[in-house]
């Protein structure tokens, strides 16, 4: 394809695509940073779950684009809490709630799609995402959510970082943990839901994890570990995109294979450079 970068950027679903998918990835990988430290990175990948079955209800009413978005939602935020409370009531480990609620959800959505006639183009695509084909309205749904997720990050950000590595000594000083864990996962579930035409409900979770993971690997700061997982989320969606456009590969695939690549440099870079200072 032999298109110039200007002509490839006067295309409006390239635009479109562009906008929302860094906003996306912002979020994505500062959430993630306290996710992965909190050995919490696997709630992403539940609450996809619980957005395919919330997608698939969605569908089953006649609900598309954006209409779907505002379906999910409620579903994914309530999902949130849910693994939250079961943590804290039920006395059960992080993960084993993540299981329950994330089969709970993937089994909704797989009897509601056979209910519908299975799995239509619609229902695939949530599946594996299509952020070339994010309208004018999920773009603006994912602008006002950005904006709510970064203040409200900005707001709490101390906080989190306190009950990130050591939540006991945070609560003995006077942190309303349980509030600021809410707070986590209602933005985490944000997140999901946005990120789930980005790259996919079956990828949501590498998203949330790689960029963080990277960061992890070189950063010598925790405000540096955040600003470097936000740069590499926004620059593996931006050449993600281009490059599928030229390859004609999928995008969501594209975006999280770079994703890993950066990972795979950062690492290398740490292992380069701790052998350098062992010498």
């Amino acid at each position: 394809m032999n298109l110039n970068l200007l002509e490839i950027l006067s295309y409006g679903f390239i635009q479109r695509a562009l906008l929302a998918g860094t906003l996306i990835a912002v979020l994505c990988s500062v959430l993630g940073v306290f996710l992965v430290l909190r050995r919490m990175s696997l709630i992403g990948d539940g609450l996809a779950h619980v957005t395919f079955g919330s997608t698939a209800i969605a569908l089953a009413l006649k609900l598309y684009s954006a209409a779907s978005l505002l379906v999910s939602l409620p579903i994914v935020l309530l999902a949130s809490l849910g693994i939250l409370k079961l943590t804290e009531k039920a006395r059960l480990s992080g993960d084993a709630a993540i299981g329950i609620v994330s089969s709970l959800g993937i089994s909704a959505g797989i009897i509601l799609a056979s209910v519908g006639g299975g799995y239509n183009v619609d229902l695939l695509s949530y599946l594996f995402g299509n952020i070339l084909s994010i309208s004018s309205e999920e773009v603006a749904i994912a602008i006002g959510l950005f904006c709510v997720v970064m203040v409200l990050l900005a707001l709490y950000f101390q906080d989190l970082f306190a009950i990130t590595f050591n939540e006991e000594l945070a609560k003995v000083s006077g942190i309303r943990t349980n509030t600021i864990n809410a707070v986590l996962v209602l933005l985490t579930a944000l997140s999901v839901v946005l990120a789930m035409k980005l790259v996919g409900i079956m990828l949501i979770s590498s998203l949330l994890i790689l960029p963080a993971a990277s960061a992890l690997q070189l950063a010598r700061s925790f405000k540096g570990c955040v600003a470097m997982a936000a740069i590499q989320g926004c620059c593996s969606v931006v050449s993600g995109i281009f490059i599928s456009f030229y390859t004609n590969l999928p995008t969501s695939a594209t975006v999280m294979m770079v994703n890993f690549a950066f990972f795979g440099s950062a690492y290398l870079i740490r292992r380069f450079l701790i052998s350098g200072n062992n010498n």
